[in-house]
């Protein structure tokens, strides 16, 4: 199984269609705090449809308490700060994929805990800032999945 991290995500529909992108690829979603937003916001629900029981969605208080819960966990994190393209990882099964809130990314403590062999950026054209949180959820997920063969059972 794969892992999608994000850590405090900021906006309730974007949470919401990762809810259901996970619940569609098997993977889990881990949702670590503070959130912009209570789990019960009807803009979430809305954006998630019926798929919340579909999937595993596991809030964490903090950036601590997620890594005490999951000391083992290979993490790659997502920033437009990274230079290694998302293609060039080479994903295993319940690698964790890590994506930081809409409007700051990733920290600079947290990416330079992954390390940059484990930063990936997605490619965009020049003067281009950033692709909108769940698109970018999507395209890494379906490459890692892609990898394992998009086995169902994993």
């Amino acid at each position: 199984m794969l892992h999608v991290i994000l850590y405090q995500p900021e906006i309730p529909p974007n949470t919401g269609n990762i809810i259901r992108l996970c619940a569609n690829t098997g993977a889990s979603l881990h949702l670590v705090g503070p959130l912009g937003f209570q789990l019960d916001d009807s803009r979430l629900k809305r954006a998630g449809l019926d798929y919340r029981d579909m999937t595993r969605v596991q809030p964490y208080a903090d950036w601590p308490e997620f890594l005490s819960q999951h000391p083992a966990m290979q993490l790659w994190a997502f920033s437009t700060r990274a230079s290694k393209p998302y293609d060039q990882a080479r994903f295993r099964n319940g690698d964790g994929l890590l994506f930081g809130p809409e409007t700051r990314g990733l920290p600079g403590s947290i990416l330079d805990g992954c390390g940059s062999a484990r930063c990936l950026r997605l490619p965009m054209v020049e003067h281009s800032r950033s692709l909108n949180l769940s698109n970018t959820v999507a395209v890494g997920l379906y490459e890692a999945w892609r990898q394992l063969g998009f086995d169902v059972r994993i």
